[in-house]
Formats: C-alpha cells, sequence, structure tokens
C-alpha cells in the first residue's frame, strides 16, 4: 500500500496532515473518509506536543516508527486517535480530528447516539468513539493491518486549492500556529473555537 508520508521527515508534518486528508481510518465495522486533522511537530520546536520535553512513558510512540497510531486521554473523560510521523528518533504525529463516516453508519450511530450523519465523527473524540478503539489501539500499527486500526491512501487524493489552513484548537501553547487542515466547506468539519486564556482570580487578602 502506498504511503509517501511514512518516509517524510519529522519537519514535514504539515506536509503529512494535508496528504491524509481524504485518506480512510477504518476499525471494528466503522469506515472513516478524513476531513479534519491537525499537525503536532516534536522535542523543542512545538510547545503545543506532547513530546515538547522528550520522550516519557506516554509519548514514546510519537519517536518512531511512523505509521503506527497514539492514542491519548482528554478532560477524564475522552480518547483521541493520532497518526505518528518522521524518522524514528524524531517525534511528529497528526491528530484525527473529524471525518465522514462513509462504511458502517449503523454501528456509528450506535456508538454516538441518535446524531445527525454529519456529527457522527465531527470532532477528534467522536471520530474515536465511532470507530470503538480506546487505549489498546496505542502503539499499534495502522498500516499493515496488524492492528485494530487500518488507514488507507486517498482514491482520490484532495486538490490542494480544496484545503483550508487555520489555527489548532484546544491547546494553550503555539495555538495560533497554522496546522489545523480541513477540507474546505465539508459539513463533517468541527466547528473552531479560539483559544481563551483563563484569567487568574485575584488572591483575597
Amino acid at each position: 500500500m502506498d504511503h509517501p508520508w511514512l518516509t517524510a521527515p519529522a519537519a514535514d508534518v504539515a506536509w503529512t496532515a494535508r496528504t491524509l486528508l481524504g485518506a480512510e481510518v477504518a476499525a471494528n465495522g466503522v469506515r472513516i473518509r478524513l476531513t479534519e486533522v491537525e499537525a503536532y511537530a516534536g522535542t523543542g520546536v512545538d510547545p503545543a506536543s506532547h513530546a515538547h520535553r522528550g520522550p516519557t512513558p506516554r509519548t514514546e510512540v510519537m519517536f518512531g516508527p511512523a505509521g503506527y497510531a497514539y492514542t491519548y486521554f482528554v478532560f477524564g473523560m475522552h480518547w483521541c486517535l493520532n497518526v505518528v510521523c518522521g524518522d524514528e528518533g524524531e517525534a511528529a504525529a497528526v491528530l484525527l480530528r473529524a471525518g465522514e463516516v462513509i462504511d458502517g453508519v449503523d454501528l456509528a450511530r450506535k456508538r454516538r447516539g441518535e446524531v445527525p450523519d454529519r456529527d457522527l465523527a465531527r470532532g477528534p473524540a467522536r471520530l474515536v468513539v465511532a470507530l470503538g478503539v480506546d487505549a489498546s489501539a496505542n502503539g499499534t500499527s495502522v498500516v499493515d493491518g496488524t492492528g485494530p486500526l487500518l488507514l488507507t491512501p486517498p482514491t482520490h487524493p484532495v486538490a490542494p486549492s480544496a484545503v483550508s489552513a487555520g489555527p489548532r484548537v484546544g491547546v494553550a501553547a503555539a495555538h495560533d500556529v497554522p496546522w489545523r487542515f480541513w477540507i474546505t466547506g465539508d459539513p463533517t468539519v468541527s466547528p473552531y473555537r479560539r483559544h481563551v486564556p483563563r484569567r487568574r482570580r485575584p488572591s483575597g487578602r
């Protein structure tokens, strides 16, 4: 299976993210066409990345090799799914933010509830729920069929003119870096909410 991004360096993570638009990810009877992704670089260059300060037991998978899943838990309730890219030893990953369920709609709805089709995988946590994956997918291949997830290249690559880019979502550091990419006008793309720093309450005397 042809995955050109598997040999791309971590420094090209933004390019890798763009190439994943239109790709299909499948697991547990559901197939999703990716419509929104978000790139994260590695050590010392991207303070929004989990790997910014070097490898930890949690982020070790981000340091390669490419083609593996990196899952993590957020807000004490949601799993998110990333695809590791870059040469081994160079941390980088692409967060799968949203997509269109193109096969297994009934299964996805059973997992997600009675929501409109466009909302079945409209957001990183919803995408993971629709696929029925969790922490057990962490560190498994997404390209060779040995893991619960299988990522396949786009049948029809998305034209550069059909891709939009903008600030990342849900991160406090480097949130204005335009490394979120989406298919322009696609209804399954998640709504953008700009990061707003929390104000510290003044301490009482």
